[in-house]
């Protein structure tokens, strides 16, 4: 970036992100939402998250300040050398998921997700899956609390929490990962390519009802739900020198 980027700063409601964005616009302007190249987000992961949401399919790059309390996605928050560490700022491109639910009445719902789709119980009872990879049947029948598909972005968040693997963020696979699975007993998920397609059905629904999620959208009383990466949609997250998210993703498998 010889040039100096056109910015727009966006933040979390929280106190400290708002004065946060007060004090960036008061030194670097704001050119706008349209205009801008890099969108500044205040906030934690979350925030981060709905940001991607909110410019998903658009040319601009995601560069985001922790000013949250998880920043796993973020960067060290400084007002002082911002425009420095943009130029020397390390880029990650990534796709998310599409998910398409039916629920038992034949609603469908469709939405992207940049961490992972995951499915589950809403009631005492266990949920009962079918799970078919590229239209095989994998497993007859699951028998957890439930199910996810993480991309490598997020298989360091609820996939990581549900013991699932931590995958490099330039590899081309996604994780599935049981949640609290019950039978098969000893199956502790699978590492599929991204090029896979899967389907959950749920079995019994009536008694077992099910609700799927794509990051923040919850879809309830799923029948069906197929997962997919979407490789038409490809976004760009920045990183500060030395601090990609393939780096803190590696160092993340050697932590205790």
């Amino acid at each position: 970036m010889a040039d100096r980027p056109a910015l727009h700063f966006v933040a979390a409601p929280a106190i400290e992100a708002q004065a946060a964005l007060l004090a960036l616009r008061d030194r670097f302007g704001d050119q706008g939402p349209k205009k801008a190249d890099i969108i500044v987000t205040l906030g934690g992961d979350g925030f981060l998250l709905q940001t991607l949401h909110d410019f998903i399919g658009q040319e601009k790059a995601i560069y985001g300040m922790n000013r949250g309390s998880v920043g796993f996605l973020m960067n060290e928050y400084s007002e002082t050398n911002l425009l420095e560490r943009l130029a020397a700022a390390e880029a990650t491109r990534i796709h998310p998921l599409r998910m398409k639910a039916v629920t038992r009445n034949g609603m469908v719902a469709e939405a992207h997700a940049f961490n992972e789709v995951y499915l589950f119980r809403e009631t005492r009872q266990a949920a009962k899956l079918r799970v078919i990879v590229d239209e095989r049947a994998r497993i007859a029948e699951l028998i957890c609390d439930g199910i996810l598909i993480s991309t490598p972005a997020g298989s360091t968040a609820y996939n990581l929490s549900a013991h699932g693997p931590i995958l490099p963020i330039d590899a081309a696979l996604l994780a599935m990962t049981p949640i609290s699975a019950f039978r098969p007993r000893r199956w502790r998920g699978a590492i599929l390519s991204h090029l896979a397609r899967t389907r959950f059905e749920i079995l019994e629904p009536n008694k077992r009802p099910v609700s799927a999620v794509a990051d923040a959208l919850e879809v309830r009383d799923v029948a069906s739900v197929d997962v997919a990466e979407d490789r038409s949609i490809a976004m760009t997250m920045l990183f500060d020198e030395g601090h990609s998210l393939n780096e803190r993703i590696l160092a993340e498998q050697f932590l205790d």
